[in-house]
């Protein structure tokens, strides 16, 4: 099992798994509830590992990635020459998962006829290949993840009732990163070690304050997975590898410096005659128009250029900004 599934020291977090120890000995289908990369799966895997089943397989699908006919095809298999291009027999992922446990994340998005399978192979453990006529019993126990409304596909009718019910025995909700504020640098070092390890780097050095800052501003709408993403782009990026981290790159299309660029045409030398103090009061206020566009805090930003959060905001309202 993955050791990020278990990083975590906000109490929401540790609430969420306390739950899931409850859970996972139960032979009890689930569903996870929670954002885009805030480690469903890995949630999932948890609950196998600390189950009965934990020797058996852990067998994964995302509902999202096929169409109709092949995701059919995924989870109960298939005949040879039950379709074209059917050439040998294929075992699906329910069979594949006997006795262990199915993770069927988006679920959300499996269409309606594949959802009639579904809870016929949740209530009865029978399945059928496409082009079989033999009823095949599976033990499989399931556990499913969406980043949607499940009720509100239910009374849209994209999703069965009587299947929310029977896959619902229980619903785990995985907090959003920007609710685990206390988890954000113990998961930024964790990541950034990793990624020394792998650019064979002897040490990982820490970040400065003003990087902690940006880790802890910052919005994650993409939760652990774009936190992840943003350590070890950084870290690759980085020439500091005996002192800390002092930039994060939260963006990859970010220029990679904490210096603030100006427009050209206001970076060139005027051309005299001038009024110097008018020149001066918008070369002030360019800087700090700047600073706002490059850093979304206006803490951040008062730091780049040197100030206090009280000069910082006295420059805001001396330019109108």
């Amino acid at each position: 099992m993955n050791s990020d599934s278990v990083l975590g020291e906000s109490e929401n977090f540790l609430n969420m798994l306390d739950h899931v120890s409850t859970l996972a000995p139960l032979n009890k289908p689930v569903i996870i509830q929670g954002e885009r990369g805030s480690g469903k799966e890995l949630v999932a895997q948890r609950l196998h590992f600390l189950s009965t089943r934990w020797q058996e397989n852990f067998i994964t699908l995302n509902c999202a990635a096929l169409n109709e006919n092949l995701l059919d095809s995924e989870l109960f298999g298939h005949e040879t020459g039950a379709f074209t291009g059917a050439q040998k027999r294929h075992q699906g992922r329910f069979e594949r998962a006997h006795q262990g446990t199915l993770f069927l994340d988006e679920i959300g998005n499996a269409p309606l006829v594949v959802q009639e399978k579904l809870l016929r192979a949740i209530e009865y453990g029978e399945i059928e290949r496409i082009g079989g006529t033999t009823t095949l019993t599976v033990d499989v126990r399931v556990i499913c993840a969406s980043h949607e409304d499940l009720p509100a596909h239910v009374a849209a009718g994209k999703f069965r009732a009587d299947l929310l019910d029977r896959l619902a025995f229980d619903v785990i909700y995985v907090p959003p990163l920007r609710e685990r504020q206390a988890d954000i640098l113990p998961l930024a070092n964790h990541f950034a070690m990793q990624m020394c390890r792998e650019l064979n780097r002897p040490y990982f050095a820490g970040f400065t304050h003003f990087a902690e800052q940006q880790l802890l501003t910052a919005a994650w709408p993409g939760n652990v997975r774009e936190l992840k993403n943003v350590i070890e782009r950084s870290i690759y990026r980085s020439t500091q590898v005996d002192t800390p981290l002092n930039e994060v790159i939260l963006s990859p299309f970010q220029t990679p410096s904490s210096e603030l660029v100006l427009e050209d045409s206001h970076s060139a030398r005027p051309a005299l005659p001038i009024n110097l103090r008018e020149w001066q009061h918008q070369q002030e206020a360019d800087f700090v128009k700047a600073s706002l566009q490059q850093f979304s805090q206006h803490t951040l930003a008062a730091k780049a250029l040197g100030l206090t959060y009280h000069q910082f905001r006295a420059l805001l309202k001396k330019h109108g900004i």
